[in-house]
């Protein structure tokens, strides 16, 4: 079977692009005038020359030399290993970059939560420092886009666990922020997840990888790869100074300092003396446990923070450990992809502050189920997102935080986080008025 390693191996070759998103539309960019390519999509309004997935679209992507697989599809779905067994080479995009690239300027950064917020300080590390860094991947675009010049300074990529299983390859550096449930409907197990997401660390090719200093690394060392380094919580305060709030940002801090030690060579105390005289400067990730607003209601304090992100139950759980000593409104649910919530309906339930939860969608009727079950009468369920705050707001008379951390995607109702994200702060922005930003 031909297997290419890189985009130059697929000049003249009949190329199917399966799945026409952002990676798909990038792919389709890069490949313009090398390859014939065959567009294909499960969606049908994808646009005018895709081919949809169930209408011919798998019978024209059999007859391709390579099919470049988008993230969002399976890698053991029917159709796609049925493309394996009539001996079509399927890969993605991102794996064809990363053959092709000087992968010692490359670190990718995986887990189940902190991996944006720590791309994010890795890149801004390493403008601290005066060197030249691009934020890729799910923070930002794929790299393999013809319109960005990947050829000069230091390349941080953000990378799914839909994205860990098509790289045969591994970067310089692998950092592993953390590990727990998450996207089960399209990994199919708790076991395959994990398996899938840590694939990225054994992955061929010299790197180092680094990954919290946490019991649950230790126990799972065996499944690692790479020039292992067990990396302990920042004592210094320094995510304090970068704005950042919650305890699992000392971790978040520790690994973007080891990253950009292990990728310049310079030493991490050089490192945060950079990071920490110019701390002031940098942006909190939207969606990440940002304070939106805050108003007084009868002499007491109630902040809005919008928790976006949190499209799993690990984070959802690290939000709340944050506001422990608060009364607190959660808005949770969503798109139900079959994640368990027992975890975090356990630690809602133990919770000693004042807690609600409004519950969305499908996820939060399960997660509901998990809290009654707790003997735990602690949800109400809303239909809209307007609904969902002003049932928050009611319930806490007393002060506290409206949280939107919803431990689910956003899928059901919105085209994804951003939007969701969003709708709560300009419904926050039209219930406050003219509260504090």
């Amino acid at each position: 079977m031909f297997r290419p390693t890189g985009f130059a191996d697929l000049a003249g070759r009949r190329v199917g692009i399966f799945g026409y998103g952002v990676e798909g539309r990038a792919a389709a960019a890069r490949l313009a005038d090398v390859a014939h390519l065959v567009l294909v999509d499960d969606h049908p309004e994808r646009g005018p020359n895709v081919l949809v997935s169930s209408e011919g679209g798998l019978d024209a992507l059999l007859h391709c030399d390579v099919v470049l697989k988008s993230p969002g599809i399976p890698r053991r779905r029917a159709d796609v290993v049925d493309l394996d067994l009539h001996g079509v080479a399927v890969t993605s995009a991102l794996n064809l970059w990363l053959h092709e690239t000087d992968r010692a300027r490359v670190v990718a950064l995986t887990g189940t939560k902190g991996k944006s917020t720590t791309t994010a300080l890795t890149s801004f590390f390493l403008h601290c420092l005066g060197q030249e860094s691009l934020r890729l991947g799910n923070i930002g675009q794929p790299p393999y886009d013809p319109s960005i010049d990947t050829s000069k300074g230091w390349l941080v990529l953000e990378v799914s666990s839909f994205q860990c299983v098509d790289l045969d390859v591994a970067p310089g550096v692998v950092v592993v922020t953390s590990l727990g449930a998450d996207h089960l409907d399209w990994h199919g197990s708790l076991a395959q997840y994990r398996d899938d997401k840590l694939s990225l660390t054994r992955a061929e090719g010299d790197h180092h990888t680094l990954v919290p200093d946490t019991a649950t690394f230790h126990q799972i060392e065996s499944e690692l790869g790479g020039d292992l380094r067990y990396v302990a919580s920042d004592t210094g305060h320094l995510a304090a100074a970068l704005g950042l709030i919650g305890a699992h940002n000392n971790a978040n801090v520790a690994l973007a300092l080891a990253a950009v030690g292990a990728l310049t060579g310079i030493s991490e105390d050089d490192v945060r003396d950079a990071v920490t005289a110019q701390a002031f400067t940098f942006e909190p990730l939207r969606g990440r446990l940002t304070l939106v607003a805050s108003e007084e209601v009868d002499g007491a304090t109630l902040r809005y923070v919008d928790d976006g992100l949190a499209t799993s139950v690990l984070p959802t759980v690290a939000a709340l450990e944050v506001f422990g000593d608060e009364p607190v409104a959660l808005i949770a649910g969503g798109y139900d992809r079959g994640v368990d919530y027992e975890e975090l309906a356990s630690v809602l339930a133990a919770r000693t502050q004042p807690t609600t939860v409004i519950t969305m969608g499908d996820a939060g009727r399960r997660l509901a189920t998990a809290l009654r079950q707790h003997r735990a009468d602690l949800s109400r369920h809303a239909a809209s997102m307007l609904e969902a705050v002003q049932l928050a707001r009611a319930s806490l008379d007393a002060g506290g935080v409206v949280l939107l951390s919803p431990a689910a995607p956003s899928f059901d109702a919105y085209r994804n986080w951003e939007e969701r994200s969003d709708d709560f702060t300009k419904i926050v922005h039209s219930l406050v008025g003219g509260a504090e930003r």
